[in-house]
């Protein structure tokens, strides 16, 4: 059955109710952080047996043996498999066709195709548990960083908390890590709470260099086609690319939006720049004022629809790829030159 993401962490905590979990979707990080509910539900001692796709599919049985099997010394026990996917198919098939009970299975997968074998078993079944994982975006990738800053002993504000999510390019796993160096480099800790602020991101965090989305945006908003073209270089050797992107920029023009129309209803650029307030990161300012000087409502409408209707593109089977995407940002970026 598909479940909804309520649904799976609620029964990933009594994870024996189930015959077996499929986690998948683009955000790998995302479906194992909710695979380490199940593992934090059976304890710290529990037994973890792991197993790939290929692995299963040159045995199918032993999924059901070990999903079947008692822990050596008596204690819980679950079974993980990862990378999962059609070649497992047999495998799960089997599984489910044993006799019901047995250690919890948890199959991590990518972004499968509507089409996918595996994807339409565990649909199919009432007995299984099928969920897609997305990077967060937006306020939900804010709400994100903010929780998880929390139990690490970090007081994170809102415009941190925005700067931090749009460096980690939505990655839970990496946003986890630099979470927790920034903690340590604060002294933080549950009990003992600790502001994170922009100097210490200045100082260590992701946002400092390799991870920062703020130059591409810079160049997309203000028409410099080499810095663009650079980013996208050095974005795409650290595997971060199409979605992320579009993101990062589609913040900067919807905001941008919300503040030029203000502007065309009588406020000034300056008032409209002093009512952002905090939530502007301060290093941005000069480069938003810049861009809310040159960009029309209008253009700043139809840049925010391409970027929208590229992300669902993007997300659509068959839909756009990573060239594509930057295509779009050309785009963009030609049409901010063009009103220098």
């Amino acid at each position: 059955m598909k479940a909804n993401r309520a649904q799976v962490e609620r029964a990933l905590r009594s994870p024996g109710e189930q015959r077996f979990f499929l986690l998948y979707g683009p955000d790998d990080s995302g479906s194992r952080a909710l695979a380490k509910l199940a593992a934090a539900a059976l304890g710290g001692e529990a037994e973890r047996i792991e197993f790939s796709g290929a692995e299963l599919r040159a045995d199918p049985a032993r999924l059901t043996d070990e999903a079947a099997s008692i822990s050596l010394f008596g204690g819980a026990r679950y079974v993980l498999v990862d990378p999962a996917g059609d070649e497992c198919v047999a495998a799960v098939e089997a599984l489910t066709e044993a006799p019901a009970g047995g250690n919890p299975v948890i199959l991590i997968a990518g972004a499968l195709k509507p089409a996918s074998r595996l994807l339409k078993l565990a649909l199919a079944r009432p007995d299984a548990m099928a969920f897609a994982s997305y990077a967060p975006e937006g306020q939900d990738a804010e709400r994100l960083a903010a929780e998880m800053g929390r139990s690490e002993g970090l007081i994170v504000r809102p415009d941190v908390a925005r700067r931090l999510a749009d460096a980690c390019g939505g990655n839970r796993a990496v946003l986890a890590q630099e979470l927790a160096k920034l903690a340590a480099y604060l002294d933080a800790a549950p009990e003992r709470p600790r502001e994170l602020d922009h100097d210490a991101l200045d100082a260590i965090g992701a946002a400092a260099e390799e991870g920062d989305l703020s130059r591409l945006v810079d160049s997309v908003g203000s028409g410099d086609a080499a810095l663009l073209q650079a980013e996208l270089l050095r974005l795409s050797s650290q595997g971060i690319e199409g979605v992320p992107l579009i993101r990062a920029v589609l913040r900067r023009m919807s905001l941008l939006a919300r503040m030029r129309a203000a502007v065309e209803r009588g406020s000034t650029p300056d008032a409209v720049m002093a009512s952002q307030g905090k939530s502007l990161f301060w290093k941005e300012k000069s480069s938003v004022a810049r861009q809310l000087g040159r960009w029309r409502s209008d253009l700043l409408a139809k840049s925010v629809s391409r970027l929208v209707a590229a992300e669902r593109e993007l997300k659509a089977s068959g839909g756009l790829g990573a060239v594509a995407v930057d295509e779009e940002l050309f785009a963009i970026c030609r049409q901010a030159a063009r009103l220098r």
